[in-house]
């Protein structure tokens, strides 16, 4: 299953001054199989030391010496580490054993011709640890995501199609006629639906993509969501398991909304719930979504940590998390209508995190005016050059625009984007708010399953 990090892998192993990788990502996103494939694909051969499983080996790399650490480790497996190349050195699990990580750096300045990556499945969780020492500026972060659409429909053999979607519809095209025309349309619909309820958990797409079989998806959803569960005794010396559990139970009943903590639990406090929900978006589980108050670039400053959303890893264990029939919504008409729209949230904000740079840690935020009788909402806010761009989402085709009305005559921004369950068009807005202020601008509207071709779209305007 082909991904589109491999692009920024093969960017990090042209690049003069390479440094070794990290790949960080959630818990069975892909990060390990991507490195074997690629790895060798690109180098011929892979070395891979898994610290979990074989914790001994950590013992090779006692000093500083890295070719020291690797006549040590070619001893204790049986086999030699090309240092002009030819293979790449591959440490998994590497947060099972801190004082590797700090290791990587004599790698970088000693034996740079040497490509080594690491990657682990708590390993974001493990940075946050005071004795986890990072090598500042010695190593090269990418993030791995779950699978996004473009990556679903080449995942099913809907190469042609994630094509089309990727070069034919222009700014241009969708302006002069609209788009994709309803044929394509249709069938890029219903796909999306697939995606909707299979979502991008790698183990759950290779499965829909042999069997196409929803049931034998949602046990498989059920299965990692237990996986994730019993992480959290590793957990338990900063949060005690039960909050962990309801954090991320409450998770998807929140979607698209205020996270509260009071929906949480009652009787515990929000600090502890906090603490909670802070390990769980370390663990990648959770992405939180903050307010802000979009006066400008970058759209993180004057964010405010107090009030946020949260989005769940993946759309597909969202909805297996409601307990939504699998079944059942394969009959529905529009599925981003399912649980009040929330999903069309969720899968947006899924999608918008692809539109971030593979070796930049995406972070969304959105706008909220709190005023009696007055408030306002627009879902998020990215950064495209040094503009704002909000994106307000609309389940199904419908729905006004009263918030984005107001954010955009308070800015003066020239351009906005709705995503939606309707067609591909670019309008020109002249409206007034409830108190008479003008918002005049252009507004991209774009089917949901056009969302990560955004970056593309507004760089062609």
């Amino acid at each position: 299953m082909k991904r589109t990090i491999e692009s920024a892998l093969s960017a990090w192993t042209a690049a003069k001054d390479r440094k070794p990788l990290v790949l960080r990502g959630a818990r069975q996103v892909g990060k390990s199989h991507v490195l074997r494939t690629w790895g060798r694909a690109c180098f011929g051969r892979v070395v891979e030391l898994n610290l979990e499983r074989e914790p001994a080996l950590a013992s090779c790399f006692t000093d500083n010496d890295p070719r020291a650490t690797l006549r040590r480790i070619a001893a204790a497996r049986g086999e030699v580490i090309p240092i002009d190349g030819s293979a790449l050195l591959f440490i998994d699990e590497i947060q099972a054993a801190p004082a590797v990580f700090a290791k990587l750096r004599w790698f970088a300045e000693e034996l740079p011709q040497l490509p080594v990556a690491a990657a682990g499945s708590l390993l974001d969780f493990a940075l946050r640890e005071p004795t986890f020492s990072v090598p500042v500026g010695r190593l090269h972060y990418l993030y791995l995501e779950p699978l996004g659409f473009d990556e679903f429909l080449r995942g099913l053999g809907e190469d042609v199609l994630a094509d089309y979607l990727a070069r034919d519809m222009s700014w241009d095209e969708i302006a002069a006629r609209g788009g994709p025309q309803p044929p394509i349309d249709a069938r890029a619909t219903d796909l999306f639906h697939q995606y909707l309820l299979v979502g991008g958990m790698p183990a759950a797409v290779a499965r829909y993509a042999e069997t196409r079989s929803l049931a034998g998806v949602g046990e498989l959803h059920r299965d990692l969501l237990a996986t994730f569960r019993d992480d959290f005794g590793k957990y338990a010396g900063l949060a005690h398991r039960r909050r962990l559990l309801a954090v991320l139970d409450s998770v998807p009943q929140q979607l698209g909304q205020k996270f509260q903590w009071t929906r949480v639990a009652r009787d515990e406090r929000s600090q502890v719930l906090r603490q909670a929900a802070d390990l769980l978006c370390a663990a990648r589980l959770c992405h939180r979504v903050m307010t802000s108050p979009a006066v400008g670039v970058p759209v993180a400053a004057g964010a405010d940590e107090r009030h946020f959303k949260m989005l769940l890893l993946d759309v597909g264990l969202a909805c297996s998390a409601l307990g939504v029939s699998l079944a059942a919504l394969e009959r529905v008409a529009d599925l981003t209508l399912a649980n009040s729209g929330a999903i069309a949230e969720q899968v947006a904000g899924q999608l918008l995190r692809l539109t971030f740079a593979a070796n930049e840690d995406p972070a969304l935020f959105y706008w909220h005016r709190e005023q009696t009788a007055a408030q306002a909402e627009v879902d998020f806010l990215i950064q495209h050059g040094p503009a704002v761009v909000p994106v307000e989402v609309k389940a199904g085709s419908g729905g006004a625009l009263r918030s984005l009305h107001i954010l955009m005559a308070a800015r003066g921004w020239q351009r906005a984007v709705r995503l939606h369950g309707g067609p591909a068009s670019v309008t020109r807005i002249e409206a007034r708010t409830r108190v008479g202020d003008r918002a005049a601008y252009d507004l991209l509207s774009l089917p949901l399953y056009m969302t990560e071709q955004l970056p593309r779209l507004l760089a062609e305007e």
